[in-house]
């Protein structure tokens, strides 16, 4: 599901070859509608798995959905779309970059696995002074979208946790470039350390919001 996106940019190994049936969302890194599809190269599996979706599971069909994932699939095979997963994955690795610095780690934050290959970056919050769900509401007050995450071996429970899970394909699709998720990622930096200015960051976060507005032709 969340990989999907990336391999159809080829930017991922693709499980197609490799597996009986292969099932994902359509609304993550691909950016269709909140739906599904599943796929098999083995016709007899194919039979299988229509009758246990219809008339198994599903019943009416959600046409304007259907048409919309239609429209997603189409978007996934341009060039276009490549461009976008490719700064997905940069802009991932920007944060994870920023994230590593020294300034951060002396806070006792680090990145798990020591970066990022793909488009989610994970902060490790053992060590620092903020738990998961505070570094979540922080970056809320400050109008970044994240969300709390268990680390291995996480010693707080699962509503709190001592992780951060960031990522990036939203921004990409808003049109975020390099610099961007440069700035993107030093805001998050600072917001977790100690001491942060949250009414300066928050200043930050916006002008780069006004400057990619989500509907530019409905801007008055």
């Amino acid at each position: 599901a969340h990989f999907a996106g990336l391999v159809a940019a080829g930017l991922h190994p693709n499980p197609v070859p490799h597996a009986h049936v292969v099932s994902s969302t359509v609304h993550k890194t691909i950016g269709g509608p909140r739906s599904g599809f599943i796929l098999t190269n083995d016709p007899e599996i194919a039979k299988k798995i229509n009758s246990a979706v219809f008339p198994g599971q599903q019943g009416g069909p959600l046409m304007h959905v259907i048409a919309a994932k239609a429209t997603a699939f189409k978007i996934a095979g341009t060039p276009e779309f490549k461009e976008r997963q490719e700064r997905v994955l940069r802009g991932a690795a920007l944060i994870a970059d920023r994230l590593s610095q020294q300034d951060v780690k002396d806070a006792g934050i680090a990145v798990r696995s020591g970066g990022t290959d793909v488009h989610l970056v994970l902060v490790d919050l053992r060590d620092a002074e903020i738990d998961g769900k505070q570094a979540e509401d922080l970056l809320h007050d400050i109008h970044i979208t994240v969300n709390r995450n268990a680390v291995p071996n996480d010693p707080r429970p699962p509503m709190v946790t001592s992780g951060l899970r960031i990522g990036t394909p939203a921004l990409a699709t808003r049109g975020f470039g390099d610099a961007e998720f440069t700035e993107v990622a030093d805001v998050i930096a600072l917001a977790l350390q100690p001491g942060a200015d949250v009414e300066a960051l928050r200043s930050r976060v916006d002008a780069l919001a006004a400057a990619f507005p989500l509907y530019p032709d409905l801007q008055q």
